[in-house]
């Protein structure tokens, strides 16, 4: 047993040498191999001359524009168990911007659903409660209205156009990314023409802008602009299993905007333009064995009534279909396979204004010239 101690001890000794040379070795190989000069000086900065003409058009861009970039935190009110009393809790946040002086502003619809009071703060950080004027479900979009603020301090965006916005043009964006102020990312149209589910309501947003500039959590509803620091779209989500960007951004067309909030702050809602009859679902009509959209009934006096459309027809017993109603196949020349095609295909259009629709009755393919009218 003494042995073994003695063995032990000496183990023990070897291992504490070890150690102490280890750190001896790791302070001498640290030190520095040459000599310190103390006469060193501070080196001269070289001049940088001007800035990059793109540079200098970027920096004019996010300077001009970032003022009527807003920070947008959703409100909730909670009672406290207890207590009683109500709190308030922030429910996220994102961005929007200045669309009109009178004191409209355009976000995100899925920015501020389920608050309980919107909280808007300015470019001068000063904070101010927003009124929600209406919204559009299908576009992600809406309209918040300050009644506090004096149009000085109320920047609006000038506003482009998409419809002549070609890939590979540079695009600019700015928001508030995870909160932080005003931030400044910067890429190119990457594809036209997308299509991508409505955060809100799942329908689809048609002819959305595909875009590698940075969209990150908090920048939805911020301003997607064009070179000349435009208007060209309002940033809506991205692409991305992570949760961050991942250079494929979405933003909702500035023409789909501009036509949308008009009528939301015209009318506190979108007027949507229809032919006066109503659908059978899609799963029932695709369940039947027919592609396009099945009319159900025609409402009396409408715009399909006068057309001459038929709604379909039910037994005396309303337990099976005695005739289908006429399928529409297409509305000009748009091609018709299911609801949400009609829907998209009807909204460019006015009220009062006339479409062609195609159709199928039976074994024939017929037209017909149909004046829309507002639905609800």
């Amino acid at each position: 047993m003494a042995a073994s101690g003695g063995r032990m001890n000496r183990l023990m000794m070897l291992m504490i040498v070890a150690l102490i040379g280890w750190v001896a070795y790791e302070r001498s190989s640290t030190r520095p191999a040459a000599a310190l000069d103390p006469q060193h000086e501070v080196r001269p900065v070289v001049a940088r001359g001007d800035l990059a003409e793109d540079e200098r058009a970027t920096i004019e861009i996010f300077k001009r524009t970032a003022p009527s970039v807003v920070y947008i935190r959703n409100i909730g009110l909670r009672r406290d168990f207890f207590t009683r009393d109500i709190f308030k809790i922030p429910q996220g946040a994102g961005s929007g911007f200045v669309y009109d002086p009178a004191g409209y502003l355009v976000t995100n619809l899925h920015v501020i659903r389920g608050a309980d009071s919107v909280v808007v703060t300015l470019a001068d950080q000063s904070e101010h409660e927003a009124k929600v004027v209406g919204f559009a479900p299908d576009k992600d979009l809406a309209v918040l209205k300050l009644d506090d603020v004096g149009s000085d301090k109320l920047r609006a965006i000038a506003v482009g156009a998409s419809a002549d916005l070609q890939v590979g043009q540079k695009v600019f964006a700015i928001g508030n990314p995870f909160g932080l102020d005003h931030t400044l990312t910067t890429g190119i149209v990457s594809a036209l023409g997308r299509e991508i589910d409505s955060l809100v309501d799942g329908r689809m947003i048609e002819d959305v802008i595909q875009t590698d500039a940075a969209i990150n959590p908090g920048n939805s509803g911020g301003p997607l602009l064009d070179s000349a620091g435009r208007l060209i779209g309002v940033n809506t989500q991205i692409a991305s299993p992570s949760g961050g960007s991942a250079g494929i951004g979405f933003a909702i067309p500035v023409d789909t905007v501009v036509r949308v909030v008009t009528q939301i702050i015209q009318h506190g809602r979108v007027i949507r333009s229809g032919i006066g009859a109503t659908i059978v679902p899609d799963r029932i009509a695709q369940r039947l064995g027919y592609t396009g959209v099945m009319l159900n009934e025609i409402q009396p006096g409408s715009g399909a009534e006068r057309a001459g459309l038929k709604g379909l027809k039910l037994s005396r017993d309303g337990t099976r279909i005695d005739e289908p109603g006429d399928i529409i196949i297409a509305v000009g020349e748009r091609t018709v396979a299911g609801s949400n095609d009609l829907l998209n295909a009807l909204e460019p259009h006015a009220v009062g204004e006339k479409v062609e629709i195609t159709y199928r009755r039976g074994e024939q393919v017929l037209k017909a010239t149909v004046t829309l009218q507002a639905i609800e």
